[in-house]
C-alpha cells in the first residue's frame, strides 16, 4: 500500500477513535447527570422526610405541652377555696401580705419579693388587708382570700410545663420530658404547696424559670450576641435575682447558674477558632447579665420594699435607732430628743449588734433552780414600757435637781428599772444558760439596793470624761466588784423567762456583745436635737436589713412540741407536715411511689454513669447512634444531678430549724433526673430484646409506668384536697390503708 493510502487509513482510524471517545464521554456525562439527579432526588426525599418528622415532633411537643399545662392548672385550682380556714404558714405570709397592704413595717427572715407579690395579688383580687391571720384554723368567713391562693396555684401549676420544656432542651426527647412533667404533676406534695398562700410556689417558680432561661440561652450557643442570645441571658439574670429575692434558698440556683456559666466559658477558651478578644466579650456579657443586672434588680426589690413599708410596726425593735427614725409612727420618727444623757434621764438601752434587743426587766423572778430568785433581767426586741430605765450616780444619797449633770465615760452609776423600781444587779451566781457567765438580776426596793448594783460606764473609743451621746456612743457597763461586762446574745430563756433573750455578766469584758447604745432619752431639763441627724442612707438600710435577716435565720430554733425534720428524712418521705388539723385535714407529704422511685433512680443514674465512664476509659466502643444518645442523656442527667445536690446537701450542716418543705426545690431536679433515667432504661430495654418485640416492650412498660403513677395519685390525692372522718390511728378509718409508715401523722 502506498504512503498516501497508509496516511489516509491512519486518519480514518484516528477519526473513528475520536468519535468513539466522544461517545464514551457523553455516556459517562449522561451517567453522572443521572446519578446527580438520583442523588438529588434521594436528598430531597430525605430532607422531605426529615421535615415531616420534625413537624410531627413539633406538633406532638406542642400538644403534650398543652396537655400538661391544662392538667396542671386543673389539679392546682380544683376546690382551691377549701379549706375555708387558715392553713399552716398562711398565718405568717397572709399576715405579711396584709402588712404590705397597710404599709406597716415588720421583720421577717426572708427577703421581701414573695410577700410583696402575695400582697399585690390580694390587692388585685379585692383583698383589703383587714383579716388578722392570727393562727392556723381561723375561719376566713367573708374575707376575699381566694385570689391570693389562686396566684400561688398559678405559679405552682407552671412548674409542670416548665419542667417539660427544660428537659426537652436538655435531651430533645419527648419521652424524658413527658415523664419528668408527669412525676411533678402527680406528686401530691408539690400539689399541696401550690394550693396555699405560701412563699414556696413562688420560689419554685422562679427557680424553674431560672433553669429554663439558662437552658434556652445555651440553645443559642451558635448565635452568640444575637438579640435572642442577649434576651435569654438577661432573663436568666433577672429570674436568679427574683429567686433569691423570695428566699435565701435562691442562692443555690445562683450557684447552679454560676457553675454552668463557668463551664461554658471554659469550653469557649478551648475553641481555638475564637480569639481572646471574643472570649473576653463573652465573659463581660455574662458579668453584665448574671452579676450586675441581678444585683440591680435585687436592690430594686428592697427599694420598693422599704418605700412601701414606711409606717411603724411590730418589727421596728430589730433594727437600729437610725433605721427606726425613718418609720412614720415610730417614737423616733421626726422626733427631737437630747443629744446626751444626764443623771435622772429616762432612756432605753439597746444592744449594739445586728438584731440587738432592748435591756428589759419585769416583775417575774428567776425560778428556784437559779438562786437567789431575784427579778429577771432579759433583752426584748419589741418596744415596751419595761424597757425604760433611769440612770443615777453610785452615790445613794443623790436626788434629782433642776441643773442636769451629764453622764460621762468612767462614771460609777446605778440603773433603776422604772416600772419595778429595782436596780440592775449582778453577783457571782452562774447565769441560767451560760454557766461561764454571771447572773444579772433586778434587786432592791424603791431604787435602793447594795454594792452589787454599781457599774462603771465606759464609752468605747472615748477618753475618760467624754459625755455619753444618744445613739452615737458605744457604751460598756462593767460591774464594779465582779469585773464582768453586761451582755446579751441569741440564747432564748425557757418559758419561765417568756422566751426572751438571756442577759449575763461576761468576764471577758472586751467581747463585742458587751456593747450597747442609748436610744430613747426623755429629760425635760436637756435641750433637744432633731433625730434626722441619724438618718441612714438606702445602702445602709439595705445592708442592715440583710444583717438582721441573717441573724434571724441563724437564730430560728424549733418551738416546744413543733414537728420538724432533718435532711436525711426528706428523700425517703419519712415525715410530712400537718397543714390543717381540723375536720378538713391536709397533710404535706410527697407521693411515696414517686419519692422512693426518684431516690432509686438517682442511684441507678450514679451506677450507670460510673459504669459508662469506666467503659469509655477502657476504650470499649459503642454503636455511634447509641453512643450519641448516651452522651446526650448522661450530660442532661449530670446537670440535673448537680442541681439536686446543690439544693439538698447544703441543708445538712445547718443548725437552724428545718421542715420537710425545704426539700421541694431539690425534688424538682430529682423528678427531672428521674424522667431522663426512665427514658434511658426504657430505650435500653427496647434495644436489648429482639426487634420484633421492642415495640411491645416499650408500649407495655409505658402503660405500666403511667398506670402505677396514676394509681398512686388516686390513692394519695386526699392528702392535698382534704381528709375527713376518723384519723388513721382510729379503728375503721378510711385512711389506715394509706398510712404506709408509722411516722406519717395522717
Amino acid at each position: 500500500m502506498s504512503s498516501d493510502g497508509l496516511r489516509k487509513r491512519k486518519e480514518e482510524t484516528c477519526s473513528d477513535r475520536y468519535i468513539a471517545t466522544k461517545k464514551h464521554e457523553q455516556i459517562i456525562s449522561d451517567s453522572k447527570e443521572t446519578t446527580k439527579t438520583n442523588l438529588k432526588n434521594v436528598d430531597n426525599r430525605k430532607t422531605k422526610d426529615e421535615n415531616e418528622s420534625f413537624k410531627t415532633t413539633e406538633r406532638m411537643y406542642i400538644l403534650l405541652l398543652l396537655l400538661f399545662t391544662i392538667l396542671s392548672i386543673i389539679t392546682r385550682f380544683y376546690n382551691i377555696e377549701n379549706p375555708t380556714h387558715v392553713c399552716w404558714d398562711e398565718t405568717h405570709f397572709g399576715k405579711m401580705g396584709s402588712w404590705y397592704i397597710k404599709r406597716t413595717f415588720f421583720f421577717d427572715v426572708h427577703p421581701p419579693l414573695g410577700k410583696m407579690l402575695i400582697a399585690l395579688s390580694g390587692v388585685l383580687t379585692g383583698y383589703d388587708g383587714e383579716f388578722p391571720f392570727a393562727k392556723p384554723g381561723d375561719e376566713y368567713g367573708d374575707t376575699n382570700y381566694i385570689g391570693m391562693r389562686m396566684f400561688c396555684a398559678l405559679l405552682g401549676g407552671s412548674l409542670v410545663p416548665l419542667s417539660y420544656m427544660s428537659v426537652w432542651l436538655l435531651t430533645e426527647s419527648l419521652l424524658a420530658s413527658s415523664l419528668s412533667a408527669t412525676l411533678i404533676l402527680l406528686d401530691v406534695g408539690t400539689l399541696t404547696l401550690s394550693r396555699h398562700i405560701l412563699l414556696d410556689p413562688i420560689l419554685l417558680f422562679f427557680i424553674m424559670m431560672s433553669v429554663y432561661c439558662l437552658l434556652k440561652f445555651s440553645s443559642y450557643r451558635q448565635e452568640s450576641f444575637s438579640i435572642y442570645w442577649w434576651f435569654w441571658l438577661a432573663q436568666t439574670g433577672i429570674f436568679l435575682a427574683f429567686a433569691i429575692g423570695v428566699k435565701f434558698v435562691g442562692l443555690f440556683i445562683i450557684l447552679f447558674g454560676g457553675y454552668s456559666t463557668a463551664a461554658d466559658l471554659w469550653c469557649l477558651v478551648g475553641e481555638k477558632c475564637l480569639t481572646m478578644i471574643l472570649i473576653v466579650k463573652h465573659f463581660l456579657a455574662r458579668v453584665l447579665c448574671l452579676i450586675i443586672l441581678p444585683a440591680i434588680v435585687y436592690m430594686m426589690v428592697f427599694a420598693v420594699h422599704l418605700k412601701i413599708l414606711n409606717h411603724s410596726g411590730s418589727g421596728d425593735g430589730f433594727y437600729s435607732s437610725g433605721f427606726q427614725s425613718q418609720l412614720i409612727g415610730n417614737r423616733l420618727y421626726n422626733v427631737s430628743m437630747p443629744e446626751n444623757i444626764a443623771y435622772g434621764s429616762e432612756f432605753t438601752l439597746k444592744q449594739r449588734r445586728t438584731g440587738g434587743a432592748y435591756l428589759h426587766s419585769h416583775w417575774h423572778l428567776y425560778p428556784e433552780e437559779h438562786p437567789p430568785q431575784q427579778q429577771q433581767v432579759t433583752t426584748y426586741a419589741h418596744k415596751d414600757e419595761n424597757n425604760m430605765w433611769i440612770i443615777k450616780p453610785a452615790d445613794t444619797q443623790w436626788t434629782k435637781t433642776d441643773s442636769p449633770e451629764l453622764v460621762k465615760s468612767g462614771d460609777l452609776v446605778r440603773l433603776e428599772h422604772i416600772v419595778t423600781k429595782r436596780l440592775l444587779h449582778s453577783h457571782r451566781e452562774p447565769a441560767p444558760l451560760t454557766k461561764r457567765h454571771y447572773q444579772v438580776a433586778g434587786y432592791g426596793v424603791n431604787g435602793s439596793g447594795d454594792a452589787n448594783d454599781v457599774w462603771i460606764l465606759e464609752v468605747v473609743g472615748g477618753s475618760t470624761g467624754a459625755a455619753v451621746q444618744t445613739v452615737r456612743s458605744q457604751v460598756r457597763l462593767i460591774h464594779y466588784h465582779v469585773r464582768c461586762a453586761l451582755q446579751s446574745h441569741d440564747k432564748k430563756l425557757p418559758k419561765w423567762g417568756w422566751e426572751q433573750l438571756e442577759v449575763t455578766c461576761n468576764p471577758n469584758i472586751k467581747d463585742k456583745k458587751t456593747l450597747w447604745s442609748v436610744e430613747e432619752v426623755t429629760d425635760q431639763r436637756l435641750p433637744n436635737a432633731s433625730f434626722e441627724l441619724y438618718s441612714p442612707s438606702f445602702l445602709e438600710r439595705f445592708i442592715e436589713s440583710h444583717a438582721v435577716m441573717t441573724q434571724g435565720n441563724s437564730g430560728l430554733k424549733p418551738k416546744e412540741g413543733e414537728i420538724t425534720s432533718r435532711p436525711w428524712q426528706w428523700p425517703i418521705n419519712y415525715r410530712g407536715q400537718i397543714f390543717s388539723g381540723k375536720d378538713h385535714r391536709i397533710y404535706l407529704l410527697g407521693n411515696p411511689v414517686i419519692f422512693w422511685g426518684c431516690l432509686g433512680l438517682t442511684f441507678v443514674f450514679i451506677i450507670a454513669y460510673a459504669i459508662d465512664t469506666v467503659k469509655s476509659r477502657r476504650g470499649l466502643r459503642n454503636n455511634k447512634y447509641w453512643r450519641a444518645y448516651k452522651d446526650r442523656m448522661f450530660s442532661a442527667g449530670w446537670w440535673l444531678f448537680l442541681g439536686w445536690m446543690l439544693h439538698y446537701f447544703p441543708f445538712w450542716p445547718m443548725t437552724r430549724v428545718l421542715y420537710f418543705h425545704h426539700y421541694f426545690p431539690a425534688f424538682l431536679f430529682s423528678a427531672m433526673l428521674s424522667g431522663v433515667v426512665l427514658d434511658y432504661i426504657l430505650t435500653w430495654c427496647c434495644i436489648s430484646v429482639p426487634e420484633q418485640f421492642s415495640l411491645i416492650v416499650f408500649q407495655g412498660c409505658i402503660a405500666a409506668l403511667f398506670a402505677v403513677l396514676c394509681w398512686s395519685f388516686y390513692l394519695f390525692y386526699p392528702l392535698s384536697y382534704g381528709m375527713s372522718g376518723p384519723s388513721s390511728m382510729e379503728e375503721g378509718s378510711a385512711w389506715r390503708n394509706i398510712k404506709w409508715m408509722e411516722s406519717w401523722d395522717l
